[in-house]
């Protein structure tokens, strides 16, 4: 498999499909602080890093947003 950027930015469909979970149900995640928020790309669209969805997906029970300051260096891979 290729290196894939922890910087890449995922659309909500591809999102939706790695997590399984519905949109509404994303977005009350995002509200209360357990899914990491998305990030702006321009007026109408915006997208999640695939780092910190990748950071979730390793704990997705007890992840909070404090998990993602701790992941902050670890998710760099030699190239």
């Amino acid at each position: 498999m290729a290196f894939q950027s922890p910087l890449r930015l995922m659309r909500l469909n591809e999102v939706l499909d790695l997590t399984g979970l519905s949109r509404a149900t994303l977005y009350r995640k995002i509200a209360v602080g357990t899914f990491p928020p998305q990030h702006k790309i321009a007026t109408r669209c915006c997208g999640w890093r695939v780092g910190e969805v990748d950071v979730w997906l390793r704990n997705p029970m007890t992840f909070t947003l404090a998990d993602l300051d701790r992941n902050k260096g670890q998710d760099r891979s030699p190239v």
